[in-house]
């Protein structure tokens, strides 16, 4: 949470041979002629039930639920970034959803938790930083995750509050090219946080806010593949928190930022 305000199925079809009650009566087999502009390869293609290896990517998003339960005791320091001097607390609670009562370390985790299945389903192998509201891990530990499991790029899950009930829409926060730490990241980081936010805001109608700096951010700092974090909407907005609150609008949510990530890894891939 950024607080913005004062501050195929598949189916086999088993050949039926049929034959003559009369045994004597010979078999008689019609085969018809393969057409000009298909070949015997192309049927045997058509033909296979297996999965299509060749959907397989060689790609690993981490996707970083933010936050967790405040029964887990988050509130000692850690550095905000590698060799800084700069202490922050590990990790915090976040926020809760002013009109739908849902917390946002809850909400994240489900979103999370729908975007890992849709990304699997496309080919993309996926670690999750946490998949239950009781993981003890803090801002630091699940960058270096990430980092350690040698992912290509770093998504996190956050929603936004404000003091400001009409604050409303999506953005996301990535290092500035001056960051010490992850400036080298910065043009990769942006690219990914465009195509996410724009395709995001297109499939939902949020208002778009655009990808900020953000040079604060621990889980940023300690990153070295190119990392966002993504503020879905804001739960103190009774229009945004209400829509990340229903079931069919979740879903949209989980599609716009598929069809983000699946813009990136095409830029990337080419």
């Amino acid at each position: 949470m950024i607080i913005l305000c004062a501050c195929g199925e598949e189916q086999e079809a088993d050949e039926e041979k049929q034959t003559g009650q009369n045994a004597e009566k010979p078999e008689i087999v019609i085969e018809l002629p393969v057409p000009e502009n298909e070949s015997e390869e192309t049927l045997e293609e058509a033909n296979q039930t297996g999965p299509d290896e060749s959907e397989k990517k060689e790609f690993l998003i981490s996707i970083d639920p933010g936050h967790q339960s405040p029964e887990v005791d988050m509130s000692a320091k850690e550095p905000n970034a590698p060799g800084s001097s700069n202490m922050k607390t590990k990790a915090t609670g976040g926020t809760t959803g002013r009109y739908s009562g849902i917390p946002e370390y809850q909400l994240n985790l489900d979103i999370s938790l729908m975007l890992r299945d849709e990304l699997e389903a496309q080919g993309y192998d996926v670690i999750m930083t946490r998949e239950n509201n009781d993981t003890a891990i803090s801002n630091a530990e699940r960058a270096t995750l990430a980092n350690e499991a040698g992912a290509d790029i770093a998504v996190r899950i956050h929603a936004n509050g404000s003091e400001s009930t009409s604050a409303n829409g999506a953005l996301v926060l990535i290092g500035s090219s001056d960051n010490p730490y992850v400036g080298s990241l910065y043009e990769e980081s942006l690219s990914l946080g465009e195509k996410v936010l724009d395709a995001y805001c297109s499939a939902t109608g949020m208002k778009n806010l655009g990808v900020q700096t953000n040079d604060t951010m621990t889980g940023i700092n300690w990153s070295q593949i190119p990392v966002i974090i993504l503020e879905m909407g804001f739960m103190t907005n009774e229009q945004d928190d209400l829509n990340m609150a229903d079931s069919g609008y979740r879903e949209k949510m989980v599609e716009g930022i598929v069809t983000g990530i699946n813009a990136y890894y095409e830029s990337v891939r080419g």
